[in-house]
């Protein structure tokens, strides 16, 4: 019975996650990222000056940087609740 309320609690939160959001940046704010807490990158925003035609790696580089923060960030969203909801155990399989 405790199991199926703490799996009842868990697909709750895992629905809210969807709609949770984070938001990261890179190059100063010029490139900015958002996610949920699905792992899913909802937007990327750059900033036109940041875009030199003969520097693409650098372009490519603060994008990831973004991209990559907001993933870090959603992560830690997402754990954060986890502990909230198995009142702070590591429970294997559950992030």
């Amino acid at each position: 019975k405790k199991e199926q309320k703490v799996k009842s609690k868990m697909a709750s939160m895992q629905k809210g996650m969807a709609e949770k959001t984070v938001e990261a940046t890179a190059g100063g704010g010029r490139i900015k990222g958002a996610g949920n807490g699905r792992q899913q990158i909802l937007s990327i925003q750059i900033e036109k000056e940041v875009v030199d035609p003969d520097d693409v790696e650098m372009l490519q580089d603060l994008i990831l940087a973004a991209v990559n923060d907001a993933l870090a960030k959603s992560n830690e969203m997402v754990s954060a609740e986890m502990s909230k909801l198995t009142g702070g155990l590591k429970i294997p399989g559950l992030m």
